[in-house]
C-alpha cells in the first residue's frame, strides 16, 4: 500500500486545519491509501515566508501545493486560505484536487 506524504501546514487557532485534516484522511480511505499525515503549525510571518506558506489551511501532497498553480505565488502570508475554484471561493481545497494529488503520489 502506497504511502504518500502529506503535509498541512496551520497556525494554532486556525479551525479551518482539522477539516482539511479530515478530507485527506476520507479520501485517502476511498482511494486505499494510507497517508503519512504531518501537521506543521506556521509560528509567525517570517516563518510563513521561509515555508512558502499560502495561508492556513495548506495542504501538500509530496511537498507540492494541492491547489493548480500555488507553485507560482508569492502571496505568502500568516492568515487563513481562501481557495478559490469554479465552485467559488473555499476554506477547504477542492476534493479534486486532493483527489487527484494522492492519486499520483500513489504512482
Amino acid at each position: 500500500m502506497s504511502r504518500p506524504q502529506v503535509e498541512i501546514l496551520y497556525f494554532e487557532g486556525c479551525p479551518n486545519y482539522e477539516p482539511a485534516r479530515a478530507l485527506v484522511a476520507r479520501l485517502a480511505r476511498e482511494l486505499d491509501l494510507e497517508p503519512e499525515i504531518e501537521l506543521i503549525e506556521v509560528a509567525d510571518p517570517e516563518a510563513a515566508v521561509a515555508l512558502r506558506f499560502l495561508g492556513s489551511p495548506t495542504v501538500r501532497v509530496e511537498g507540492m501545493d494541492v491547489e493548480p498553480g500555488a507553485e507560482e505565488r508569492h502571496d505568502f502570508a500568516f492568515s487563513c486560505r481562501i481557495y478559490r475554484s469554479d465552485g467559488g471561493a473555499s476554506e477547504q481545497p477542492e476534493e479534486s484536487w486532493v483527489r487527484d494529488a494522492l492519486l499520483e503520489a500513489a504512482k
